[in-house]
């Protein structure tokens, strides 16, 4: 059903009283934040009537596409049954425990490494708070409680809370809140494009990367660390794919020196990457797993983390009470919803379609723009991609920042019925995973006629080289 929207009127309202996430408020204010009213498939509208292809899924979470009516009915079906009650108390709830239980079923065994149990929450951020907090349980448990320091990657993302924004590494992020909070450190990302050297093969960088973290393990003292968090490609840092042999040796770096590995998959879990789990497309082997988002293909708030057998069996076996959780651990309309969107994604096989189908048509494609003379790398991982925009094709040099180019772009997408993301001077796409040939077309020839427009300004302003 359409609904006319005085967009003005909730322009107003919104400046007045709505402070959005990650925003300048004074500069919304100034232009009116963009109302969207409705969606349908891959597609949203405004309240102007504009059609956009929304090639991020939302917020990377819409995998199943917009207006899935067994996740509403799900919804209502749940909440005229038992719309809330909490987990505490020694309670529990029915889909809470059959989403736990299809989760465990669709993990990959392991040994040690399995994943048999699952802690709730109602997003990664909270998820990876939650993994600090058993992570560091798990060391005290064990008799070693100064295995407290959590190392990650630089332009990571982890959420925004204290912890998840610590464990960042994104210095925007860590500039406001005297972040990051202690124990919490960093290394350099396995970012090939921009720190390879000349010369140097994307195989021997991927080795050299992953040497970074055995580094600072063996400067912090290998005593001292309790785990390394990493996300299977960088999401919110650009789409950085890390070279084919940087996870093996990552593999072989943590379990030399017996810390954790926790695979932060807020992003790329759900069929993403073409598994129902992205660590088994690169073949590690994580103790802990964070998952949000794509669970419930983002219609309703709910996160978590895979619990592997290594450290559910302590924290079980001789944990006692573990003081942490959440009022809406385990919500039963949030499980009922994942439950019947995970059931969805089996039915229609997606996981098994980005792999086989639509993710090698979106490489044949998208890779096609490493030849525009503004693109100095396109890369594709199942149904994520990223682009850097360069000044000099010939030698990869960037913009100036100042030139904000990345935002030049991203306004001429959504002048042009495209949400594509900027990310400094990256361009980025995860689009639902329900996407068609035909709307891949569609897509790709609006990616490349932004960039056209793009191409023109810089001309116009003497950007290139």
């Amino acid at each position: 059903m359409n609904t006319v929207v005085d967009t003005k009127l909730i322009q107003q309202l919104d400046s007045e009283h709505f402070l959005h996430p990650f925003t300048d408020f004074k500069d919304l204010a100034t232009r009116g934040a963009r109302v969207i009213t409705k969606a349908e498939d891959i597609y949203i509208w405004d309240s102007d009537g504009a059609r956009l292809l929304d090639a991020m899924s939302g917020l990377w979470c819409v995998n199943v596409g917009y207006g899935r009516r067994e996740l509403a009915d799900a919804a209502h079906q749940q909440m005229m049954t038992l719309p809330f009650y909490n987990s505490f108390f020694q309670t529990t709830n029915v889909p809470a425990v059959e989403l736990a239980t299809k989760l465990a079923s669709l993990a990959p065994r392991a040994g040690e490494r399995s994943f048999e149990h699952v802690f709730y929450s109602s997003s990664g951020s909270e998820s990876n708070d939650s993994n600090v907090r058993m992570v560091r349980r798990y060391w005290d448990l064990l008799g070693q409680p100064q295995r407290k320091v959590i190392i990650s990657r630089n332009n990571a993302y982890h959420g925004s809370t204290m912890a998840g924004a610590s464990l960042g590494g994104m210095g925007g992020m860590h500039a406001q809140g005297d972040l990051p909070i202690p124990n919490i450190t960093h290394i350099e990302q396995p970012y090939y494009f921009g720190l390879g050297r000349r010369g140097e093969t994307a195989e021997e960088f991927g080795l050299r990367a992953a040497g970074w973290l055995e580094e600072k393990i063996l400067a912090l003292g290998p005593e001292k660390v309790a785990a390394f968090i990493a996300e299977p490609v960088q999401g919110a840092g650009g789409v950085i794919i890390a070279p084919e042999t940087y996870w093996p040796e990552i593999q072989r770096i943590v379990d030399r020196y017996g810390i954790l590995l926790i695979s932060d998959e807020v992003i790329c879990a759900f069929g993403r990457l073409g598994h129902w789990f992205a660590y088994e497309k690169f073949g590690y082997r994580p103790d802990l797993v964070t998952f949000a988002k794509a669970v419930t293909s983002g219609y309703i708030p709910l996160g978590g983390v895979m619990v592997g057998n290594r450290v559910a069996k302590v924290l079980i076996d001789q944990g006692g009470e573990f003081n942490h959780g959440y009022t809406y651990s385990g919500h039963p309309v949030a499980c009922a919803v994942g439950l019947a969107n995970v059931n969805l994604m089996e039915r229609e096989q997606l996981p098994q379609r980005v792999r086989t189908d639509i993710g090698p048509y979106l490489a044949s494609l998208f890779l096609k723009l490493n030849e525009h003379p503004l693109v100095g790398l396109a890369e594709t991982c199942g149904l994520v991609a990223g682009l850097a925009l360069v000044r000099n094709k010939h030698s990869g040099e960037g913009f100036d920042p100042a030139h904000g180019v990345g935002m030049v772009c991203r306004g001429h997408c959504f002048r042009n019925g495209l949400i594509m993301r900027a990310v400094g001077d990256r361009m980025i796409i995860a689009p639902p995973l329900t996407i068609t040939h035909a709307q891949v077309d569609e897509m790709m020839a609006l990616i490349t006629r932004c960039l056209d427009l793009t191409l023109e300004d810089a001309k116009r302003n003497g950007w290139l080289q």
